[in-house]
């Protein structure tokens, strides 16, 4: 009885074998297949990770020559600053921008410290809000190098603007080239860190070396426009001071 159970199981399990035998041909069509399946996702899966990894390259190299750009502008914004503070004969508050006087310790610009105005077209007048700080603005006035006698009457500090001489014309405008040769340093100071980093870029193997030279030629591009827009702002102001 025993003996029939066991063949009777053994030929079961046979069976059971042959029911789930693939013959040898499908075998090997169906691991092909497979292997092909599983090839082409791998392929699939290489390339969509490449291509992400390029536009993120991409996106980090716009946002270097963005930021380029704003740096530049940003200089720009500085120097219309500083050549408001060349005066050309006629008073105005902004010559005054880049004076700073001692104030408790801190260099503070006197805009800041008091109520500048202009009373008429020759005279420029300065109120402190602290009438303590009145003699340190009179010096910082005499010290900024701008040519003006300051008048403190112990209240309010008046400035005659005089009349230009030749000689004064030639001081300001050679203040001019200087203020616009600061702003050229500054903007090529800027490609110097764009490009830089760009190159670190491609060196890295986040940037093909198309890429790389498109994004230099980008910023060198903003460079020479930024430059040209620097020239044209100190010819304007040259201009100014020349005209009599």
């Amino acid at each position: 009885m025993k003996l029939s159970t066991a063949l009777f199981a053994a030929t079961a399990v046979c069976t059971s074998v042959s029911a789930f035998t693939v013959p040898k041909g499908n075998v090997l069509q169906r691991s092909s297949a497979i292997q092909h399946l599983l090839s082409s996702s791998s392929s699939r899966y290489q390339r969509s990770s490449s291509t992400t990894a390029l536009q993120m390259s991409q996106e980090e190299m716009d946002l270097i020559t963005m930021d380029a750009n704003e740096r530049m502008d940003k200089t720009l914004s500085n120097l219309a600053e500083n050549l408001t503070t060349i005066r050309t004969g006629r008073a105005n508050p902004n010559m005054l921008d880049r004076v700073e006087a001692d104030y408790y310790g801190a260099m503070t610009p006197i805009s800041q410290m008091a109520t500048i105005s202009v009373p008429s077209s020759q005279q420029l007048q300065i109120a402190p809000f602290d009438k303590s700080s009145l003699t340190d603005i009179e010096k910082a006035i005499i010290y900024a190098g701008l040519g003006f006698t300051p008048n403190n009457d112990g209240t309010v500090i008046r400035i005659n603007i005089p009349t230009l001489t030749e000689e004064r014309r030639k001081e300001l405008l050679k203040q001019c080239k200087s203020i616009g040769e600061e702003a050229k340093v500054a903007v090529r100071n800027i490609r110097r860190d764009g490009v830089d980093s760009i190159k670190k870029m491609e060196k890295a193997g986040d940037l093909g070396k198309d890429q790389a030279l498109d994004g230099q030629d980008e910023i060198q591009k903003m460079t020479d426009e930024h430059i040209k827009l620097v020239d044209e702002a100190v010819s304007k102001k040259e201009k100014e001071v020349s005209t009599l």
